[in-house]
This record gives structure tokens, C-alpha cells and sequence, in this order.
């Protein structure tokens, strides 16, 4: 009998908070630090929580890349990826209300494998289709360029 993946989980987390700017983060077994760096008064013991938000993108890349490159039978090797984002720190600073805080992002992502050129494209289609990440920035109104390129 085969069995049958949940379609829909509950993730939990839990914080402790030891200053202002300073969360330590537990999921599952992992702790980690999210922390402003030291001239605006964190302890820069981790990423920031919006540099956290984009490097949970670009962790998502990777992961929803390989399993759609999996899917299609194409080897993409391991990924780089370059994010570069245009962000609008006028909300961040309390200076003002701002719809779309994170303006822009442009992903690079430069496959390692044996993949075509078009193969590489088809994988990159798939992924706009399910990276959940992505999909959330989209909705919130941010603009996404990615750039599937191939080693040189």
C-alpha cells in the first residue's frame, strides 16, 4: 500500500528575543539568529530579517530547481545563485507606510550540469510554477527577474 504525503502541514517555530533587535529562531532541532548588524544597534549575530527573506528565496530556488530538474530528467549539477534586490527601506525606518517594500529581485542562477540551453529554460518555467517562495513575493507585489544561464 502506498502511502499518501500530507498536502497540507502545520509548520511551527518558536523565538526568544534577547534585545530589541535579536530573535533566535528554533525550528525543529535548529537554532539560528536573525540580528541587525552593530551601527543600528544589533549584535550582527545573523542576517536581518529581510536579508533572511531573501536568502529564503534563493534556498527555495535551489530546492524546488533540482526536484523540477529531477521531474524533467535534466541534469542541472549544483546551482549558484546571485540575488540582487532593490528594496525600499522607507517602511523598515518607520519614515513611511510602503506597499511593496522589496521592489525588485533579480536571481542569476548558473546551472553546473549537462543541461541545453532550452532544457535549462523548461526547468526554469517549472520552478516559477511551484517555488512557494517566489510565489509569495509575486503576490506581494514584488517584481522577479531570473536569469537560468549555464556555466560557462
Amino acid at each position: 500500500m502506498a502511502i499518501k504525503n500530507k498536502t497540507e502541514v502545520t509548520m511551527r517555530a518558536a523565538a526568544t528575543c534577547p534585545t530589541h533587535a535579536r530573535a533566535d529562531i528554533t525550528f525543529r532541532d535548529l537554532t539560528f539568529a536573525i540580528d541587525e548588524p552593530s551601527e543600528r544597534g544589533g549584535g550582527n549575530a545573523g542576517p536581518t530579517p529581510t536579508e533572511t527573506a531573501l536568502a529564503a528565496l534563493i534556498g527555495c530556488t535551489n530546492v524546488i530547481g533540482h526536484k523540477c530538474a529531477d521531474r524533467l530528467g535534466t541534469d542541472i549539477g549544483h546551482l549558484d545563485i546571485a540575488a540582487k534586490c532593490i528594496f525600499d527601506r522607507r517602511g523598515v525606518t518607520l519614515e513611511e507606510e510602503i506597499e511593496i517594500p522589496f521592489r525588485r529581485i533579480e536571481l542569476t542562477i548558473t546551472s553546473h550540469g549537462s543541461a541545453s540551453h532550452d532544457a535549462l529554460q523548461r526547468v526554469a518555467q517549472e520552478v516559477g510554477k511551484y517555488c512557494p517562495l517566489s510565489k509569495l513575493f509575486k503576490a506581494a507585489g514584488t517584481e522577479i527577474a531570473e536569469i537560468w544561464q549555464l556555466a560557462p
